[in-house]
Formats: structure tokens, sequence, C-alpha cells
């Protein structure tokens, strides 16, 4: 008897490891591999990655997670694709050499290009097409400064020897082949955060492309999140060793979202990474922001398409990690839990960790990182605390955003990513937004919801319904402070972030 499909996997290439996750059909982890990949950091603001590095990696999590689970490549019915969302990739499709390490979402070495285009009228152009402010978060102008930047790289991409994507069109075409044949594809999320997708009409735009300069064969072909016709599929000599469908992809916020079965205009995810991310559906047709939100697509499905607000915010764990790298504070993110609980509040202290500038709602590409209110009283354990409350703070600049766009107001907020297995943290944000913290019972809802969009195009569930009553909750977290701490510690938080904002000079 042959195998027949039992399990849908993920492979969800994030900003500091990629991990390969195998679900069954309740929406179960049955397997999972995770490795970190070096961060690169050449100069001040600039982020890299190897691509041939990640790739490596996916190589290795996939060949863990199927040995850990025992699992038959063809029990395994398709594959989606989920992944750091903006980080920019250039490879010859010849050979499948990266002709540049990675540029990562949180660089900021496009900021003059940004500010060259904000000068020149164009910020409502760009944000009325692609519902994005120009900023150095998104892919094209990155890929602008590549192009201008690597010698050679120009005449490459206008004579087809050099091609772009996003993390998941790299690994996608990896995956289904790589130079020979594989499949250069994006999906309408990813489509969505480079500022060159128009968001009603889902296709790269002519004039956006020819104000950044960018040859327009450089660029994937933009498919739905969830595809039945597939993208392709695995090959056998690769590191699946079978051939398995690939199907599903989704930037992996608003992975998070479709695994947290968001599936209904109104309801809200908060993910909590090396960023933090909260998006909200909302239905059918796009809406314009006037309080410094990103108008997104949420997920793509063959009978249409499906939008967002986002708010997002560019460091919350990666602020954990920097009190672990750069300072030794803490020997690991675990730690955090016990010492930030040690002390009744922070001292008196905020951290802003505008490391990158400041994004939702503020889009200050000149904020800088500050810690104000030091005094001698202060120790470690306050600036560990600290470092959880702005989590908690920056997660509410943009729920207050949210309910200024949209008229919402969410009675719940469900939770994911990592730092939410930290029960003190997860406490503190139900206290600084004074709602429910509702988090699941499948933490990776990230991998999950890449696994659903593969599984839905393939058939192994029926529908959102089906995956919706997966859906399960772990712990709600009820707010415990009064209305006037509440509001007097947000205060202090507002006047910290003015501190941090304008830093940059020239």
């Amino acid at each position: 008897m042959p195998y027949q499909p039992r399990y849908a996997a993920a492979l969800d290439q994030g900003t500091t490891g990629t991990r390969f996750m195998i679900f069954d059909r309740q929406g179960r982890v049955v397997a999972s591999c995770y490795e970190e990949h070096t961060q690169i950091y050449p100069r001040p603001g600039w982020v890299e990655h190897d691509p041939l590095e990640i790739w490596a990696k996916t190589r290795r999590v996939i060949a863990g997670a199927l040995e850990e689970g025992g699992i038959p490549p063809k029990q395994i019915g398709a594959i989606g694709v989920t992944n750091q969302r903006e980080t920019t990739v250039v490879w010859d499709p010849r050979t499948g050499e990266p002709l540049h390490n990675a540029v990562v979402w949180q660089d900021t070495r496009t900021r003059e290009i940004c500010q060259r285009l904000i000068a020149d009228g164009l910020e409502e152009t760009f944000r009325a097409k692609t519902g994005l402010p120009i900023a150095t978060y998104f892919s094209g102008p990155k890929l602008k400064w590549l192009l201008e930047n690597v010698p050679g790289l120009r005449e490459k991409a206008e004579a087809g020897e050099a091609v772009f994507g996003n993390i998941d069109t790299w690994v996608i075409w990896n995956l289904t082949g790589g130079p020979e044949g594989g499949a250069h594809v994006t999906d309408v999320t990813n489509g969505s955060r480079t500022m060159l997708m128009d968001l009603h009409t889902l296709d790269w735009d002519e004039e956006l492309l020819e104000t950044l300069s960018i040859p327009r064969q450089m660029l994937p072909q933009i498919r739905p999140s969830s595809d039945p016709t597939l993208y392709g599929a695995t090959r056998a000599d690769g590191p699946l060793g079978a051939a398995v469908p690939v199907c599903g992809d989704l930037g992996d916020q608003q992975a998070a979202l479709f695994g947290q079965a968001c599936y209904t205009p109104g309801e809200a995810k908060n993910t909590y990474g090396t960023g933090c991310f909260m998006l909200l559906n909302t239905g059918s047709q796009p809406v314009p922001s006037n309080s410094g939100l990103l108008t997104t697509v949420a997920y793509g499905l063959p009978e249409g398409t499906t939008y967002a607000l986002e708010g997002s915010i560019a460091v919350t764990g990666a602020a954990v990690q920097w009190l672990r790298d750069n300072l030794g504070l803490i020997r690991n993110a675990a730690e955090t839990e016990e010492i930030a609980a040690s002390v009744e509040d922070a001292g008196g202290v905020y951290f802003v960790p505008a490391f990158s500038g400041l994004f939702a709602p503020y889009w200050d590409m000149d904020a800088r990182g500050v810690i104000v209110g030091l005094t001698r009283y202060v120790n470690r354990a306050h600036l560990v605390r600290a470092t959880l409350e702005a989590i908690c703070y920056q997660t509410r600049d943009v729920l207050e955003a949210m309910r200024a766009n949209s008229g919402i107001h969410l009675t719940a907020l469900k939770v994911d990513g990592g730092a939410t297995v930290n029960d003190f943290l997860m406490q503190l944000q139900a206290d600084v937004l004074g709602v429910p913290v509702v988090r699941p019972q499948v933490n990776e809802t990230t991998a999950l919801g890449a696994a659903y969009a593969a599984g839905l195009a393939v058939g192994l569930w029926s529908g959102l319904e089906e995956l919706r009553a997966n859906w399960g909750v772990d712990r709600v977290f009820e707010p415990q402070w009064d209305e006037a701490r509440r509001e007097a510690a947000y205060a202090g938080w507002k006047r910290a972030v003015e501190r941090s904002r304008g830093w940059v000079q020239g």
C-alpha cells in the first residue's frame, strides 16, 4: 500500500534561525527541528545574512525533523513556506550563487534613498498604491541600493543573469530545483512588503519600478498564498528525498494571523519575535491608514484576497538578545521572567529600543535607542524589567493606532511567538493594554499558518472552518492594574519615546 499523506509541513525561515515543523490534521506538532544562523553587522545600522548558510540550515532542519518524527516523506502531503519579510536576496539563476549577502529587514543603509524619495514628494504615490510609507524597512529600496552598489549587478539583471526575491522566493526556488527548474515565485503577502506591488491589482507596478529603476525581469511571479496549482515540488534528490508539493507561502506575520484562525474582520493577533507585529483582519478591501499603520495583504486564497492593518515594531525580542549578547546582563531569555518579577516596577526607568529607528506608528528613521530615568537606585533587574515593559508599551502604541484607524475596540488580543512562554511578560501585556491576552495551545502559529495554507491547497483540510475548529486556548491573562496606574505608566513611556526621536542629524 502506498503511503497516504497524513501531515502538512512548514519551513519557517526567520530572522535568527530556520525551523521545519510537521503538523497532523488537528494542527498538532508532530516533529520540529531548529537551527540559528549568523547575524552579520558590516557597519552600524547594517544587518546581513548569508543566503547559502540559510539554505544549508534549511536542508539540515528538514532532515532533522524527519528523523525526529520517524516520518516517511511521502506521508507529507504539502509544504508551506513562511519567512522573515522584506529581507532582500539577489542571485544568479544559472548557478544559484548569491550576488551579495541578504540585506535584512532591520537594515537602515537605504535611509538616503528613502529620504530622496520623500523629498521628491513621492510618499503619497507609494502609500496609495502599496499601503506602505517610504521606509528603510521594505525590499524595494534595498534592491535599488544593491543595483546601485554591487559592481555589475545592474548589467546582470538586465541580461537576465540576476533575480530578486524575499527569503520565501529564495527558499522556494531552491526547494523546487534551484538552477534546474526552480520556481521563481512569491505570494501576495510577501509582494505587499516590497513597495513595488499594487495592493489593488496584486501585480508589480510599472510606475514604481521605473521610479526605483528596477528591471521587471528580476522579479518573481506573484501567486496566491495557498495555491492548488502548486508552485512546484521538492526533488527526489533534494533534502526531503521525495517529490512533495510546495504550495503555501506567507510572510511570517500573515502566517501567524492565518495560524491563529483570524479569518473574520476585526480579529487580531500579536506575534512576539525579533520584532513585534500586530495584524488586524480588515476583510476583502484594503483600508488606508491615517495613523501610522501599514495596509497589507493578510492572505490570498484562490477565491479571493483578504487584507489587514499592521503595526510593525522593529525591536522587541532583539532587545532581550541585546541584553544577553552586547551587555551580558542575562545568560538566556528565559531568565528575564524571574529577574523582572524580582522588582515591583522598573524603578522609574524606560528603555526605548529604537536601534533601527522607530517603526509603527511613528516611522522615524532618525530615532535611536535611549534609556531614561536612571538613578543610583536602578539595578540590573530594573533594566531587564524595563526591556520587557518596552515590548508591552510598543504594542500599546500600535493598538491605540488601530483603534483610531479602524474604530474597532479589541475585546481580547491573541498572541503567539517565542516570548509568549514568558508568563510575566504576558501578564504585563494585559496590564499595559487593559484587555485580556489569549495564548493558544500551539505557540508556533507562524509555521502552523504556512502548513495550513499548503494543506488547504491539496485538500488535507476542507476549508477555513475546519482550521478554526483546530484552534484552542492555553491560557487567558486578565488585566490586574487599575486605570490610574496604566495611564500613568503609559504617559511616562510616551515621554521617553519623544527623547529618542530625531536623534540622527543630517
